[in-house]
């Protein structure tokens, strides 16, 4: 943090947790975190809430899960249209609604639909939102247990912020990490890439289209208001994010990938951009995280990333409260285990949209052979397609579990009707939820629970984190088992 300023301040803001960037990732962390009590503060470098021109418009069924423990599901499904069925490469099909969720669909919405949510509940809970200001540096003390971030806002002021924590959600050019030092390797996999919202004339039979012929691929999926979010590339012409685009572009790149444009008009918006593939190696340095796309980028395929964001978020957000609040044993254990769970995921997405892209950009005869026997296999095998289904929407994660561990430990929690309501209802507190047989002994443990039943003879005992991952099961359990698991 070094440099001048026409206006300096030592100051000092003490807070428990600061988050850098006010993306999706970093909203739903603030808002988690503030919810349970602790004192938050956003700095996002824009000088106010994006607008409504964003390049992410897939919610998939595991985040809905997740938003629905915050409340929030049901809200924004009614921002957009619900896909049932994928269609890629005009061979394979995939029945979304075999997804075993509550949200057996693709949600088609803006990402700023989702973002207008989680502001709205970070404001709720008493995030302190501090927009046009600058990370410039931060550093860490291991005497005191803090981490110091040097911002200046946007009169030019220059102060710091302490606090016990921070989080860079900054995205792919995060400065939180280059303020750790820490390297990004990968590589650019697909340049100019046109991105753009129209009206169609003939808008395609099946809701989502995906298609690759020739040198080029496209995307076609509607917002449900008479907009589609096309996106489109053409090998032959490669050009820089900066130079112009027109919608002739795109409607050449469609008629070459998927035989026709579908009478595309009127774009409301359209821009060029380049995807890469590239993961941070460490989540966690010291008391500093990093997530969404501050710690892994990829390619659009799938529309996983703000998806993989949020998830990051969820499994972080529990963690730091836990610990902020004093709720866990082995509070270092448990915030490393961050990046055990969420890196493998990260390398995991970066494989699967990357198949995705390559399949989509088949050029030679052998690679289209290849295409063709991909996607036959998965159209022909139902456990094969529905493993695919099960990464892309998210609900097929599971995370390691120790060695002996019950089969279920690791796994996530499907919605389960409880004695005492919905598990994805009950996880709303924030808190684990604890489920037993009807007649067994009432919990102990070091830090707030739920505590519901099953409305059966059930006997398998299961603890459920927050983020609706089963962290301990055991068959007629025995206390000194579950007092383990609780103090955990």
């Amino acid at each position: 943090m070094t440099g001048t300023s026409s206006t300096e301040s030592s100051r000092s803001v003490p807070t428990d947790v600061v988050v850098v960037g006010a993306g999706p990732t970093g909203l739903l962390l603030a808002g988690d975190l503030a919810a349970q009590g602790l004192s938050v503060t956003l700095v996002e470098r824009r000088p106010h809430e994006a607008g409504t021109l964003t390049r992410a418009f897939a919610v998939h069924a595991r985040t809905l899960e997740l938003l629905d423990t915050r409340g929030l599901a049901d809200a924004l499904i009614a921002t957009g249209t619900p896909l049932t069925r994928m269609s890629l490469f005009s061979r394979l099909s995939l029945d979304l609604t075999r997804l075993r969720s509550r949200f057996p669909f693709l949600l088609i919405t803006p990402q700023y639909e989702v973002e207008h949510l989680l502001r709205d509940r970070a404001l709720k809970a008493g995030v302190d939102f501090r927009y046009g200001t600058e990370l410039l540096g931060l550093s860490q003390s291991a005497a005191d247990g803090t981490v110091t971030a040097g911002i200046r806002d946007s009169d030019g002021t220059r102060s710091t912020i302490e606090a016990r924590y921070l989080v860079g959600t900054d995205g792919v050019r995060s400065s939180v990490r280059e303020a750790l030092g820490l390297p990004f390797p990968g590589e650019s996999v697909i340049r100019s890439i046109v991105l753009a919202d129209v009206r169609l004339t003939e808008p395609p039979s099946s809701l989502l289209r995906v298609g690759g012929a020739g040198d080029a691929f496209a995307f076609i999926a509607p917002f449900g208001d008479g907009w589609y979010r096309v996106m489109g590339w053409n090998r032959t012409h490669q050009a820089e994010d900066g130079d112009p685009v027109e919608l002739d572009e795109l409607r050449e790149i469609a008629r070459t990938a998927l035989g026709t444009d579908h009478g595309m008009h009127d774009a409301r918006w359209i821009s060029r951009f380049h995807s890469d593939e590239r993961q941070v190696p460490a989540y966690r340095t010291g008391r500093v995280f990093l997530a969404g796309d501050a710690a892994h980028v990829h390619s659009p395929a799938g529309g996983q990333g703000m998806n993989t964001g949020l998830q990051d978020a969820a499994n972080l957000s529990w963690k730091l409260a836990a610990v902020l609040r004093g709720h866990s044993a082995r509070p270092e254990a448990l915030l490393d285990s961050y990046h055990a769970e969420r890196h493998p995921v990260g390398s995991q997405v970066l494989r699967a949209s990357g198949a995705l892209i390559r399949l989509a950009m088949a050029r030679t005869p052998l690679q289209r052979l290849a295409r063709a026997t991909v996607t036959r296999a998965l159209s022909a095998v139902r456990p094969a397609s529905d493993k695919v289904m099960g990464r892309i929407s998210g609900v097929g994660i599971s995370y390691p579990a120790p060695k002996g561990s019950h089969r279920l430990t690791g796994t996530r929690a499907p919605d389960l009707r409880l004695a005492e309501g919905r598990l994805l209802e009950l996880l709303r507190e924030g808190s684990p939820v604890l489920v037993t047989p009807p007649h067994g002994p009432a919990p102990t443990g070091p830090s707030p629970l739920v505590h519901a039943h099953w409305t059966g003879d059930r006997a398998t005992t299961l603890l459920i984190r927050p983020d609706g991952y089963i962290a301990w099961a055991g068959e007629h359990a025995d206390p000194g088992a579950l007092r383990t698991a609780l103090g955990g």
